[in-house]
């Protein structure tokens, strides 16, 4: 068994029932709590864009003058590469190399600062089949307190990885005071959007997380979206269309505020930028009710 494993099993032994019945998800101890920042996790249907979102949404924050800190959590490690410009090295990755010896890493081991200063860390995961990525982030931000990175950073993104639930997907909601949704106007995104706020209510229950809004991207219009935030009790928090110039700045290793200008590029920008401060600012809790699977199927207008 694996220094994973060993942990891994270690986690789901305590207090299993604490998030519901049958629940095994690895609990996070009470001293790797993100103190003094504001920590925000992005969640959303696989592809729909939340490293993009995440990464200029931390550019944003970045202008507006924040200290900012992205965690990428999924073992594709590319949340942060329009930042970075690269594929950098995960925790897992580094902490493999020292044989999982902590205390042997360096800051810059794990830890790279990107566009504008934002410092960027890609938590990376277990090998296929072999382990959660509950434990990669606890474990990445442990890391993170022991360098004391968090202690002069304003603003912490958790950029999730897709539709999935097990401990790897609902981990960072044990450190977040507000998740968000990033959603297109489509029926596999809002089903995806709503499976996903039955988990963060569930984390809610234990945990100070909160709903913050939902992220329309890559998409014309928004009016499914809105319908089911209304029966829900969502609100959307922004709107970014399907502009061409988003698709070519992941292609040029770019954040928007890098690429060059046009009105287009303007627009989006601006709407990054009203988005972080909103953020900054704080919003309401949410407290969405999610519907039956069998509902939102009627509701959305499939036979």
């Amino acid at each position: 068994m694996n220094y994973i494993h060993k942990n891994l099993r270690a986690a789901a032994g305590r207090d299993p029932h604490e998030d519901g019945e049958g629940s095994v998800q690895v609990h996070e101890d009470a001293a790797m709590e993100i103190e003094g920042a504001k920590v925000f996790a992005v969640y959303g249907k696989g592809g729909i864009g939340k490293s993009t979102t995440s990464s200029n949404l931390s550019a944003a924050f970045s202008k507006l003058g924040k200290r900012v800190l992205q965690i990428g959590c999924d073992p594709k490690h590319d949340s942060t590469f329009t930042l970075t410009k690269c594929l950098v090295p995960t925790v897992i990755d580094v902490l493999e190399q020292v044989d999982f010896h902590p205390e042997e890493l360096r800051t810059e081991d794990f830890v790279y600062e990107g566009y504008n200063g934002v410092l960027c860390v890609e938590a990376g995961g277990p090998p296929a089949g072999t382990g959660c990525g509950g434990y990669v982030v606890g474990q990445t931000v442990k890391l993170l307190k022991e360098h004391h990175l968090l202690e002069e950073t304003d603003v912490v993104i958790f950029d999730v990885l897709g539709d999935v639930v097990c401990g790897g997907f609902a981990s960072p909601l044990q450190h977040a005071e507000r998740a968000v949704i990033v959603a297109a106007n489509d029926f596999d995104s809002i089903f995806a959007m709503n499976r996903i706020v039955a988990a963060i209510q569930a984390k809610a229950k234990n945990y100070d997380v909160r709903l913050g809004g939902v992220i329309a991207n890559r998409s014309a219009a928004t009016d499914e979206i809105d319908r089911f935030n209304e029966a829900v009790g969502l609100k959307r928090l922004a709107h970014f269309a399907d502009v061409d110039a988003i698709r070519r700045s992941r292609l040029k290793k770019r954040t928007l505020f890098e690429m060059e200008d046009s009105p287009e590029v303007e627009a989006v920008r601006e709407e990054y930028l009203r988005l972080a401060a909103t953020l900054w600012a704080g919003t309401v809790e949410l407290d969405a009710k999610p519907m039956k699977d069998r509902d939102i199927f009627d509701f959305l207008g499939f036979d």
